[in-house]
């Protein structure tokens, strides 16, 4: 199988430990990761603000960079919803005839991280090791986006030496929603302060997800607040990372 890491422009640019972690799960699983490194946005923020025809060269060159893979795997629900539910939609509203057949054919092997393991390769135990109390964030796009369910949960489980704990309201919006958390600060300010208290309740030492910038959004409210609860994407946890928890 012919994998590719589509690493996103928020954990390359940000959190590149959490691609590193990602190739390093699969290797352990035994296999290749490729990296193309002709890889960009795939979007998002375009299309959620409503410049719909500039994100088309991007979905473009998303079909043209990763035609050629079994799988494209990446560690944002949030990028992979955005490539799985939108870029059809552009492509039909926007695009050629052809470029339409191409994303068709490319999206069925988009792949979030815990799903590819969990759905794809089915795996749940990925021999990992993390002795400390973790909770987790479902976030919205893998909540209500792609669905995730209990894979996350059940990756985590199967870690060696890990208490998991439960977040009240686990299922609330944490309030960053991209440009949302610019457009509507309060309104995001207000929602965080519910979530921060719903981490610091836990007894976490550690709060994770499959998506870096609800963490970044959280951890940074955590961190004013004095907590010393930290946060780390899942497959940091999953690769065993635990000093790379910020």
């Amino acid at each position: 199988m012919r994998i590719a890491l589509f690493i996103t422009c928020f954990n390359d640019t940000l959190f590149p430990g959490t691609g590193r972690a990602v190739v390093e799960v699969l290797e352990r699983l035994g296999h290749t990761v490729d990296f193309p490194q002709e890889q960009t946005c795939c979007g998002q923020m375009h299309f959620n603000t409503g410049y719909r025809p500039d994100a088309v060269p991007l979905v473009a060159r998303f079909a043209r960079t990763f035609a050629d893979y079994d799988a494209i795997v990446t560690p944002s629900a949030s990028c992979a919803g955005m490539v799985r539910e939108n870029h059809p939609v552009l492509a039909a509203q926007y695009a050629p005839a052809a470029l339409q057949r191409h994303v068709a054919d490319l999206v069925p092997r988009v792949h979030e991280f815990t799903e590819f393991l969990t759905d794809v390769l089915g795996v749940t135990d990925v021999g990992a090791r993390f002795p400390h109390k973790v909770a987790y964030h479902p976030t919205c796009h893998s909540l209500r986006g792609l669905h995730l369910g209990e894979r996350p949960y059940e990756l985590l489980s199967a870690v060696r030496d890990i208490e998991l704990v439960e977040v009240p309201a686990a299922d609330s919006c944490c309030g960053f929603g991209g440009t949302f958390a610019v457009k509507n600060a309060d309104t995001s300010a207000a929602m965080l302060a519910d979530k921060t208290d719903a981490v610091r309740a836990s007894g976490a030492e550690v709060l994770c997800a499959a998506d870096n910038s609800c963490l970044l959004h959280i951890g940074g409210g955590l961190s004013r607040q004095g907590s010393a609860v930290r946060t780390m994407h899942l497959a940091e946890i999953l690769a065993g990372s635990e000093g790379a928890a910020r």
